[in-house]
C-alpha cells in the first residue's frame, strides 16, 4: 500500500508502521539503559511516534522539492544514495522532536 505514490513511490504505509514499531521499541530501550521507569513509558511511545512521524514527513517534504525541481537526487557527494540531504532528511525533522520531548518531558 503506497504511502504517497506521486511524491515518493517507494514508501509505503507498512514501512511507516513498521519504522513506528521500531522507532518504539528502540525508544524504550534506550529508556530502559538510561534508568527510566515503567512510568515514562507512555511518554516514550509519544515522543517515539511523534519522532516516525516527523521523520516521514522530512523525508517525504525533501521529495516533494526533489519531484518540484525535476531532479532525481539532491546532490553527488555520495552517489547512488540520492544526496546528502537524501541521508539526513528524516534526522533533520526527528531531531526537534526530541529535543522537545527532552525538554517537555525531562528525560
Amino acid at each position: 500500500h503506497k504511502l504517497a505514490p506521486r511524491i515518493s513511490p517507494n514508501k509505503t504505509i507498512e514501512g511507516l508502521l513498521g519504522g513506528m514499531v521500531a522507532g518504539i521499541a528502540v525508544a524504550c530501550a534506550f529508556g530502559w539503559l538510561a534508568g527510566l521507569t515503567l512510568a515514562h513509558v507512555p511518554q516514550l511511545v509519544l515522543v517515539a511516534a511523534v519522532a516516525v512521524l516527523a521523520s516521514v514527513l522530512g523525508d517525504l517534504f525533501e521529495s516533494l522539492l526533489k519531484r518540484h525541481a525535476g531532479a532525481k537526487d539532491s546532490g553527488t557527494v555520495i552517489p547512488g544514495h540520492g544526496g546528502v540531504l537524501d541521508r539526513i532528511d528524516g534526522v533533520l525533522a526527528a531531531l526537534p522532536v526530541f529535543a522537545l520531548g527532552k525538554e517537555i518531558l525531562g528525560f
